[in-house]
């Protein structure tokens, strides 16, 4: 059985999200605040946590960059958060989704079956270099991209921003994670470097670059490669 672990001070909000994941099949625990958050995040081992970054003891990004110092369990934040740069200091920190209050319950159970999908294969085993989708594959260790049987000439900075995305299969990966990497800390908020490089690399890449399929953008936050 899946394990998620809630956490969450609103009562109301726990009591809903148990019984429709109960209902799903899922195990559940909740914790109120961070503390107890991180006592069942060791104790139980969840697969998921679902956060809440307003608690009582501490902020939310503070429960995640205490889980990431000893645990690589995916992370879907729930906030009521919704200014750019909330959202960014918690993927930053390590989160690896993001839903913003209210939400649709269909929608949360989606995410949740997502990153249960995504649990085992967040980053490529050892050894793995080669990335393959239905329209293209791309050779990590020889810096080769091939689409329709074609080699696809890709810049370095193209090449960068592609392995940041493609080594996290399915994860939210910040805007501002991507600038630091790729540019430099001064450069770090100039997302107009990002949406250029990205649509070349859709141009190069995707079958329909105005409706990618593997490059998606997460408006305000930043990008996923979906393989």
């Amino acid at each position: 059985m899946t394990r998620v672990l809630v956490v969450e001070d609103d009562p109301q909000l726990v009591r809903a999200l148990v019984i429709n994941m109960r209902a799903r099949r899922y195990g559940v625990d909740s914790a109120t605040d961070g503390a107890t958050a991180l006592r069942l995040a060791a104790a139980r081992q969840p697969d998921v946590v679902m956060l809440d970054l307003g608690l009582p003891d501490m902020d939310g990004v503070e429960v995640i960059r205490a889980l990431r110092g000893w645990s690589r369990v995916p992370i879907l934040v729930l906030s009521a958060r919704q200014a750019s740069d909330e959202k960014v200091a918690a993927l930053d920190a390590g989160a690896d989704d993001y839903v913003t209050k209210p939400f649709s319950m269909d929608e949360l159970m989606a995410r949740l079956r997502a990153a249960v999908r995504r649990t085992d294969d967040t980053v490529p085993a050892p050894g793995a270099t080669v990335v393959t989708t239905a329209d293209f594959t791309i050779d990590l260790l020889a810096k080769r991209a091939v689409r329709d049987g074609r080699d696809i000439r890709l810049t370095p900075t193209e090449w960068h921003l592609l392995e940041l995305l493609v080594t996290r299969p399915g994860r939210l990966v910040s805007q501002t994670f991507l600038l630091q990497e790729v540019w430099g800390m001064s450069q770090r908020n100039k997302s107009n470097y990002l949406r250029v490089y990205m649509a070349q690399l859709r141009r190069k890449l995707e079958s329909d670059p105005s409706h990618p399929r593997y490059l998606v953008t997460e408006p305000g936050m930043g990008y996923r490669f979906e393989g």
